[in-house]
Parts: C-alpha cells; sequence; structure tokens
C-alpha cells in the first residue's frame, strides 16, 4: 500500500464477517446481516474523533462527571444504491445521525461515474459526514459524492468502505488528500472490467438479490 493514506481495520470480528461476506454461497439475506454487523463494528473507529462535552448524570448514588457527544454531531451518507446496506448498523451506534444520499451509478460502456440525485441534511455542513459505500473500486464514484458534498459546504467528510482497489485509494487521495478513507481490506488490483479482485462480486446485486 506504499503511497496510500488508508486506515485498515484489522479487528478480528470484522475480518471474519468479511471472510463470509466474500463468500459466493453466502445468500442475500446472510450478506446483508454481515454487511450491517461489519459497518456497525467500523462505525466505531471511524466516530472515535467526534466531539465531546461534560454533563452531569444522577447515579442511584451521587452526581457522575459524564461526556456526552456534542452538537449536531453526524451524517451519514451513504452512495446509492449499494451504500444503503451500511446505514442500519451504523444507526445503531449513533441513531440520531442524520441520513443523506447520493446516486451515482458507473456507466458500464465509459466506466466513467453518472450523477442521478443529491439530497443531503440541511445543515450537512455543520455535521461530521460519513460517505459510505461497500466498494471502493476506481474512486470515480466516490470522488463525484465527495465534490458534491464539498459543493454543499461540508468540510469534514470521511470515506467508510468495505473493500478497496489500490486504484481507488490512490484515485481519492489524489483528488480528495483531505478526506480520511477507512476500509475492511485493500484487495489486489481491478481488472479489465473495473471489478475489485477478488472482491465480493457486485455489492449492491448481491444485497438486493438482483442481477
Amino acid at each position: 500500500m506504499t503511497n496510500m493514506k488508508v486506515r485498515v481495520m484489522d479487528h478480528p470480528l470484522i475480518q471474519h464477517k468479511l471472510a463470509f461476506i466474500r463468500d459466493v454461497n453466502t445468500t442475500p439475506k446472510e450478506f446483508r446481516e454481515l454487511v450491517e454487523e461489519v459497518s456497525m463494528l467500523m462505525a466505531y473507529e471511524v466516530t472515535r474523533d467526534l466531539p465531546l462535552e461534560d454533563v452531569k448524570v444522577q447515579t442511584p448514588l451521587e452526581m457522575a462527571n459524564c461526556k456526552v457527544t456534542s452538537g449536531k454531531a453526524l451524517g451519514i451518507v451513504p452512495i446509492l444504491r449499494a451504500g444503503l446496506g451500511m446505514v442500519a448498523g451504523m444507526l445503531r451506534l449513533v441513531p440520531n445521525a442524520k441520513v443523506g444520499h447520493i446516486g451515482v451509478y458507473r456507466d458500464h460502456d465509459t466506466l466513467k461515474p453518472v450523477e442521478y440525485y443529491c439530497k443531503l441534511p440541511a445543515d450537512a455542513p455543520e455535521r461530521q459526514i460519513i460517505v459510505c459505500d461497500p466498494m471502493l473500486a476506481t474512486g470515480g464514484s466516490a470522488n463525484m459524492a465527495i465534490n458534491f458534498i464539498k459543493e454543499r459546504g461540508v468540510k469534514n467528510i470521511k470515506l467508510m468502505c468495505l473493500i478497496a482497489a489500490p486504484e481507488g485509494v490512490r484515485a481519492v487521495n489524489e483528488k480528495h488528500p483531505d478526506v480520511e478513507i477507512f476500509v475492511a481490506a485493500v484487495d489486489s488490483h481491478l481488472n479489465e472490467h473495473a471489478y475489485i479482485v477478488p472482491g465480493l462480486g457486485d455489492a449492491g446485486d448481491r444485497l438486493f438479490g438482483t442481477k
């Protein structure tokens, strides 16, 4: 991973579940559940630097000095459609997060990203935004999504993916060096169809049982 800025989460539970996510014999139901679980585990680390504020809490014995996340902290923005599979797991940890959506698809002939939808929370510039997509292949869709978000005044952005290709990591590093990338694995390369190898196939199709 020379010359790539990316954080690979090698926690044993993440790696264990990722093995079953990759397995071609995993059913769509199991695949959805595993993606949700891994996303929740990854969100724990991605949100490590959320701001905190001091509060006092009355316990059954006395007042305790505690900390809670402060202000309008977090926004989750999945890249449609596969990114939707990661949202539920993240919301289990941060249920008050607001959720936006960005629609980008890859043209199968040109392999270029095409935008078709963008809806963000009105207060997105005040939040830490986590863009999520299971696969970071060429980096085109991620770069386009991050561009949309920056154009709307957001400065604090992170990218969370399950599996990345070196080509995708480098593309995002080049275009958006200020965006921290979190992944569960960086795989070998992209094939001639711009699929990650060994990868897990088409994440959207496996999530929703489509072809």
